[in-house]
Formats: structure tokens, sequence, C-alpha cells
């Protein structure tokens, strides 16, 4: 998806707990997990602009990070299961040369189809909720969980392409590539369009 924007990049595994601190707001953990996950990768990187992003999701106040076991992917899919939760999608960038820094918060609104616990099953056995916040990818077309949204499809898979142009401009670091072009194989259209 980046790449689609025409930035040049590498990837890096910031390795962080994800744990949400006793009385963090969702919105909170969301921009702290995004900040820290690119100050650390900074560290291996030094001189180098450096881009970190986190996406939760909540359903009745309640984060739903990534799954442990099989069990809780279901129980997790259970719950969501012919309902609306929230997705927060966090981006923060910053240029060491400049000593420019800039966040963004992407929230969307998701409704969940009505799936059967059969779907469900074959779903968690593939092995694609283990690493999903909510135990979920929107962009998953053998399970298509999502019924509607509201918000930004790219930010409910993980990266809100419009706000991570956003960010890179701010820390002097403009994307060459469009960002509807980018997001339109994905959803169909760009919510920042």
């Amino acid at each position: 998806m980046l790449a689609a924007l025409g930035v040049t990049f590498v990837v890096a595994s910031a390795n962080l707990d994800e744990t949400q601190r006793p009385g963090e707001p969702p919105q909170a953990l969301a921009q702290r997990l995004a900040r820290e996950k690119a100050l650390a990768v900074a560290r291996h990187f030094p001189g180098q602009p450096v881009l970190g992003a986190d996406t939760i999701v909540v359903l009745d106040g309640l984060v739903l990070g990534k799954p442990s076991s099989e069990d809780e992917a279901t129980a997790m899919l259970r719950s969501l299961r012919h309902d609306s939760h929230e997705v927060l999608s966090a981006v923060f960038a910053l240029n060491p040369a400049t000593g420019q820094e800039a966040s963004a918060l992407s929230l969307s609104l998701v409704w969940m189809r009505s799936y059967t616990d059969g779907e469900i099953a074959a779903y968690v056995a593939s092995g694609d909720p283990m690493d999903k916040a909510g135990a979920y990818a929107i962009q998953n077309r053998g399970f298509a969980p999502v019924a509607r949204i509201e918000g930004c499809f790219s930010g409910v898979m993980g990266f809100p392409l419009g706000h991570v142009a956003q960010v890179l401009s701010a820390v002097g670091l403009p994307p060459v590539g469009d960002v509807g072009k980018a997001c339109r194989p994905f959803a169909g259209h760009c919510c920042q369009s």
C-alpha cells in the first residue's frame, strides 16, 4: 500500500508490548503504540525518516487486540458477529533531518455480517485471524466479514493511506503517488477524495 504512494521504504518490526495501560482510552492506546513503534524502529535506522502505525478494534469500549489462540479468535469473531464496532488506526511519522513529527488517527465504524459458526471455524483454521486486531481482515474475500463501513477502508485494513500521506507531508516527505489511486484497488474508492 505504501509503495502505491511512490514511497521507498524498508519494513521493520518494533516488537513492543502492546498491552493497554490501566485507564488508557482506546484512542490514546493506538496513538501511543504508533509513536512507540516508530521510535523503537528509529533506533535501528539513525537519521532516517520513520513511520509507525497501529490499529485496534473496539467493541463496546473493550479493546480487541490480536488473538493469542484459535479459541480467542473464535470468541472475538462471535462477539463481533452482526454487530458494529470501531476501528482506530493511528500513524506517526518522524523526520530526524528536520526534527519534525506528525500523527493522525483514523476512526471507522464497521458493521459485521451474520456469518455462521462454520464460516468462523473455517476462517480461524486458515490462520488469517491470528495476526489481526479483532481477529479479522476486511480485505479477506473468502470470509468477507464486513457488511458495511463508515470511514476509511484502508484504515480498517490497518494503514489509512490518506492519513499516512498527511503525516508524511507534515514531516517534509510528501508522497509522489496519488492517494485516491492507491486506495481504489482495495476499496473501489478513496475516502480521502
